[in-house]
């Protein structure tokens, strides 16, 4: 009776906590990561699942040091980079991060856009309704709402673990390339590969999840529990590239078909799996670039104001929080009208932000293994010799890899 009193206990902590780590890994998986698992599974079949397992692990390093540093030091990663670095680093990250996110934020309404007309539905109509309800929610909701909002959009992701089931494919091939290493030195090979990792870690996503977990209250105490959070989420977010490249794999890939969108992956499925298969994929679609409208925009108004002491936080009104929620509108507003701009060409404005990501990143990666490592903000939570070793081992990885893309890019 104790045990089970106490596992109830444990249970209820547990889902007073959960969120941050959930919400931000499954909104890694947005419009432009859904694009290029798809790319992946459709050019290469399963050999990108072991690569796309490698991602994961690096994102669930990242993602559980940036939710350590919030919970212990009660601060957002660009409050720490401004105290620890000074405001002249702060300048250039933010400046950065502000760029990079509005062109990834239309992305995102260019991913509501394109699964509305799979459904038949205009984007003159979709991409303002969207913007409006999403910046509507934001700015009349708590914290404590809105993060309900966010994890039932979680669910929808599901529906591609639905179609990687319905496509059929050869499990056993399936499950010997996820574990068995596979590398080309053909560069179309090598920049997917870096595609399929940046990705997945990205630089927005460590400045939330921080902020969510300061926002949402969750203490050293706490932090246990938060990481369990972050490494479920992490989980889920492997499974679900999982079962986006099987999919692609299992049906693009066998009959040659080429693809570079999501929109292009979930027509071509149609004539091969059947369109229930299509219209989950156009469901999941949607349901990614939902919560990555709300996120990204959320992301880069809580950087900012962190990084300059402005009041910010979901559940204060406009009045105590004007800087935060301005900035938030102001991004809702342009990403979405990129979208609706004639002429705009929307993949050259999601390859620029990733390209400015890429830039972002390395930087950011560096910040955040110092102060995680800084006993006298982290105290006995600080990163031990070990554990140090393997993030500056990723870290220079993905710096090397950063290099390698933007340099192949611009070739």
């Amino acid at each position: 009776m104790n045990f089970l009193k106490s596992w109830r206990s444990r249970l209820g902590l547990f889902l007073a906590v959960m969120g941050p780590g959930i919400v931000t890994a499954f909104a890694d998986n947005d419009a432009g990561g859904i694009a290029t698992y798809s790319a992946a599974g459709a050019k290469y079949g399963y050999s990108m699942l072991f690569i796309m397992l490698v991602g994961i692990v690096f994102l669930t390093i990242a993602q559980e040091m940036s939710a350590r540093t919030g919970a212990v030091t009660g601060r957002g990663l660009a409050d720490l980079i401004r105290e620890v670095f000074g405001v002249k680093w702060t300048f250039f990250a933010m400046a950065i991060l502000i760029i990079a996110n509005l062109g990834t934020t239309a992305s995102e309404f260019s991913g509501i856009a394109t699964s509305f007309e799979i459904f038949g539905i205009s984007k003159y109509f979709s991409v303002p309704i969207s913007a409006l309800l999403i910046w509507w929610l934001v700015l009349n909701s708590s914290y404590e709402k809105i993060e309900k909002i966010f994890l039932a959009l979680c669910l929808t992701f599901f529906s591609y673990i639905i179609s990687g089931f319905m496509v059929d494919p050869p499990w056993g091939e399936v499950f010997a390339a996820t574990i068995r290493p596979t590398f080309s030195g053909d560069t179309a090979f090598l920049l997917l590969a870096v595609g399929v990792i940046g990705t997945t870690i990205t630089p927005w996503g460590q400045f939330y999840i921080q902020s969510a977990v300061v926002d949402k209250g969750i203490t050293a105490k706490d932090y246990r529990l938060t990481r369990w959070d972050v490494y479920i989420g992490s989980f889920f977010t492997g499974l679900i590239a999982f079962f986006i490249i099987v999919a692609t794999a299992a049906t693009l890939h066998v009959n040659g078909i080429s693809i570079e969108t999501a929109k292009d992956a979930a027509l071509a499925l149609e004539p091969l799996a059947g369109r229930y298969a299509s219209l989950l994929f156009g469901f999941g679609l949607l349901g990614a670039s939902m919560l990555a409208a709300f996120i990204l925009p959320l992301s880069t108004a809580y950087a900012v104001c962190e990084a300059f002491g402005f009041e910010h936080g979901i559940s204060k009104s406009y009045e105590e929080a004007p800087v935060f929620f301005g900035l938030y509108t102001v991004l809702i507003a342009l990403g979405a009208g990129m979208v609706l701009w004639p002429g705009l060409s929307l993949y050259k404005v999601m390859l620029a932000s990733q390209v400015i990501n890429g830039i972002l990143l390395p930087p950011i990666l560096i910040f955040m293994a110092l102060i995680a490592s800084n006993q006298n903000l982290m105290g006995e939570y600080a990163n031990s010799k070990a554990y140090n070793g393997v993030v500056w081992f990723i870290t220079f990885l993905l710096i090397g890899l950063t290099l390698l893309l933007l340099v192949s890019t611009f070739l």
